[in-house]
């Protein structure tokens, strides 16, 4: 195919196809996970809710894995309507956390952040 708008028009519309069919195939993927128990999410919840850090490790945030979780992921993106970021956070095992990449790359700006840190453990130096 010749450079042309049409031709260069055309291969941009194939691009945002191939995007979409991926965003969508994640989330099905997503999808597929299973719920955790009501009463698991609310014991998240109120320990995220506490000043002081909980003696017993946290777990994973990916449903169905039992392992410590290791890291926490933290991507702050704009928000679709361009309004006002987002914020994006979960604490993972050190196998999920190898998995994870930046998936909001076209809703980047000025401060976008992307950023896998170790979970603080309790009394480690750098905790308050």
């Amino acid at each position: 195919m010749a450079d042309t708008k049409r031709g260069r028009d055309k291969k941009a519309r194939d691009a945002d196809d191939r995007q979409r069919e991926r965003e969508l195939e994640q989330a099905r993927d997503r999808a597929d996970e299973d719920e955790p128990p009501r009463d698991e999410r609310d014991a998240d919840e109120s320990h995220a809710d506490e000043d002081e850090p909980s003696d017993s490790p946290r777990e994973c945030h990916r449903r169905g894995c039992d392992e410590p979780a290791a890291f926490v992921v933290l991507e702050r993106y704009q928000e679709d309507t361009g309004h006002g970021a987002v914020e994006a956070e979960a604490v993972l095992c050190r196998e999920h956390t190898a998995e994870e990449s930046p998936t909001n790359l076209d809703r980047s700006y000025a401060d976008y952040v992307f950023r896998v840190e170790p979970v603080p453990r309790p009394g480690d130096p750098d905790e308050a």
